[in-house]
């Protein structure tokens, strides 16, 4: 099987919307002569073709977050966005109120470490799907970015949880997932609002047992 990982990351930065434009992905690399299993090699579709200014990236000493590593803000914009489809009722907000709790539940990496993020999906009866922890919040969601492409082929009605805040990036990557709910146990950003709002993604914040804020789309929200 295919390494979620590396698929999604490769989706995500080349705006792709479909897994079977890469053929392989090839953990270990021969680098100068020698294995490194730092490198990761993607084999593409001969068809594809790539846009080198869009995957450049460019690693900075900041303590800002959002729009990590990407060499200018136009880069992602012109990636475009996609807009999901209209919104519907989905799930009711009782159901939303108790997704942090199930969450946390299965969070094993932060019950050792008590630094790690968590993205998670559920259905609309809150039933959790899978889950996906790293270091890295973008890491997480591209996890679980990846295994959704491998596994869940209908998100019309699935919602993610994030553990943490909401950025931009992480809704981007919702939307160009296909996923049309995102609550976010911190807060969103206001292009993360933004962002939901021109997706049709509904976007959750501050979710937690007793309340949760909705910015975005309420539509797919019953029971308000």
């Amino acid at each position: 099987m295919m390494s979620i990982w590396p698929l999604a990351f490769y989706l995500m930065k080349a705006s792709s919307d479909t897994a079977s434009e890469v053929l392989k992905c090839s953990l270990q690399t021969f680098h100068r002569g020698e294995l490194n299993p730092n490198i990761i090699t993607a084999s593409l579709h001969p068809d594809v073709s790539l846009h080198s200014f869009n995957l450049e990236r460019h690693f900075y000493t900041s303590s800002s977050c959002g729009l990590c590593g990407k060499a200018s803000i136009e880069a992602v914009q012109s990636l475009g966005l996609p807009q999901l489809p209209k919104p519907t009722p989905i799930v009711s907000i009782k159901t939303i109120n108790t997704l942090p709790t199930l969450l946390r539940e299965h969070q094993q990496a932060f019950d050792a470490t008590g630094g790690i993020h968590a993205t998670a999906l559920f259905d609309s009866y809150g039933h959790l799907i899978h889950a996906a922890e790293d270091v890295g919040r973008h890491n997480a969601m591209d996890k679980l970015s990846g295994w959704c492409m491998q596994h869940e082929h209908n998100l019309t009605n699935k919602i993610l949880l994030l553990s943490g805040r909401a950025s931009f990036e992480l809704i981007q990557k919702a939307a160009v997932t296909g996923i049309p709910i995102v609550a976010a146990v911190g807060a969103p950003s206001s292009l993360a609002v933004q962002t939901a709002g021109a997706c049709n993604i509904t976007l959750l914040g501050f979710t937690k047992s007793t309340s949760a804020n909705i910015y975005t789309h309420p539509e797919r929200v019953t029971g308000l």
